[in-house]
């Protein structure tokens, strides 16, 4: 097995405040994780921290385009560059986000290096752009668009790398049932699109290695995975901005990550979303690191 390298990505300029004067809590995941011991648990070598900029909202307003996109503009190469390190070295990258918007980072540091697919496994599509909604202005909620190239040229056109990644080479697993009638957009598109209780009917492991051998072309180099908290049930991950009723559990998601993230094609891992905020006494946050920890174990527990 590569060598894992856990690196902080503790950006939150993805989200809108959730409250007049608050900012979002799920910069604070990464060092919610390490305090759960998972650099140790993993057996991981120390990648470091790529540190944001300030989070600032200034005087955006609605329809001003996409939050803080100057700034997401400004990390989202220095996350890449601290990726690509490690992508290049034939190690696995392990990013300790942060919100959703860090998945931009990982896309451009591999499209410097080839072409690779993404496997997205989170509760909604995060697919928001100017032609299917007057409501684009977090890029938390946008990062699956932005990276197939729909958006502000500013942040879908990094060092003219534009698309990222290409519709065709994107998985998306774990939206919810109560969705599918807003993926309508994503099938025209040949996206495949396997909700929850696809996964259920089909086999959360079948799913993920069959997945994982789909990436084993030779016009493609691998494939990065980005998980988002907030694909688990809140009944047992409340603490996100969208607790959507009706998620995966922890063991069904653990069967569907293990073969995507020991598969030797894996490039690396994304975790975004969880708010410590919203977990005062870390019980969420100890489940979420239990799941990362057992997907990279080969062999069921």
């Amino acid at each position: 097995m590569r060598t894992l390298v856990v690196v902080d990505a503790p950006s939150n300029l993805g989200l809108r405040p959730p409250a007049r004067g608050t900012v979002p809590g799920c910069y604070k995941l990464a060092g919610a994780l390490r305090e759960q011991g998972i650099v140790r648990r993993l057996g991981a070598l120390e990648g470091g921290v790529v540190v944001p900029p300030r989070y600032d909202r200034g005087d955006w307003q609605e329809g001003d385009g996409v939050f803080n996109a100057a700034a997401i503009a400004a990390y989202t190469p220095r996350l890449a560059d601290r990726i690509e390190q490690y992508v290049r070295a034939g190690d696995l990258p392990v990013v300790l986000g942060g919100d959703c918007s860090i998945q931009l980072g990982a896309s451009l540091a591999l499209r410097r290096v080839g072409r690779y697919g993404l496997v997205a496994v989170d509760a909604s599509a995060d697919f928001r752009h100017p032609g299917n909604s007057d409501r684009v202005g977090a890029a938390g909620g946008e990062e699956l668009a932005l990276a197939t190239g729909r958006g502000q040229d500013d942040l879908t056109n990094l060092e003219g790398r534009e698309p990222y990644v290409r519709d065709e080479d994107i998985r998306l697993f774990g939206v919810r049932d109560a969705f599918a009638d807003d993926l309508a957009e994503l099938g025209a598109l040949k996206i495949p699109t396997v909700t929850v209780g696809d996964l259920r009917t089909g086999g959360p492991e079948e799913l993920g290695r069959a997945t994982a051998q789909s990436f084993e072309v030779p016009q493609l180099d691998g494939f990065w995975v980005h998980l988002d908290a907030d694909v688990l049930d809140p009944s047992v991950m409340p603490a996100v901005d969208s607790p959507d009723p009706d998620g995966l559990l922890p063991d069904e998601l653990v069967a569907l990550l293990r073969p995507l993230v020991t598969s030797p094609h894996c490039a690396g891992l994304n975790v975004t979303i969880y708010d410590p905020d919203l977990d005062p006494d870390g019980t969420a946050g100890a489940l979420l690191s239990d799941v990362i920890v057992a997907a990279f174990s080969r062999t069921a527990d």
